[in-house]
């Protein structure tokens, strides 16, 4: 398993079938893409799980993370979450969150991620805002 950096246009294939398998590709692409950084994990050349990161000043926004269904439930999207935080972290980015689903919650405290909202929705499904302090400036 290799994870690396890949570009935004690489993402949508997966993007579109693991979140959006009714929609047409050009759905998938969202606003700052071009800005953002995008991870991906590889299998034998065969890309299986994105991330996309976007960054403002002092936090890191977590959007778009899907696994290929053929390896899910397997430690992968883990090993990628581990990875981009060690990247943040690595880079002095202070917060780092997500819109989470609700049933994803349990997944996300494990990384040390608290619900920082009350429950609201995206097409009827229940989110939580989760965010984690990555790293704190000096007061000095």
């Amino acid at each position: 398993m290799e994870i690396r950096a890949i570009s935004w246009k690489q993402t949508i294939s997966l993007r579109q079938s693991v979140l959006w398998p009714n929609e047409p590709p050009e759905y998938c692409h969202v606003e700052g893409d071009l800005d953002a950084s995008h991870f991906g994990v590889f299998i034998d050349g065969l890309l299986i799980c994105v991330a996309s990161i976007y960054l403002t000043s002092n936090s890191a926004r977590l959007r778009k993370f899907a696994t290929d269904t053929r390896y899910q439930n397997q430690g992968i999207g883990s090993k990628m979450l581990e990875h981009i935080i060690q990247t943040l972290r690595n880079n002095c980015i202070e917060i780092f969150w997500c819109d989470a689903r609700e049933s994803a919650i349990p997944f996300y405290e494990r990384f040390g991620m608290q619900a920082s909202s009350e429950r609201f929705y995206k097409a009827d499904l229940p989110y939580y805002k989760m965010e984690v302090i990555l790293y704190q400036k000096n007061s000095t």
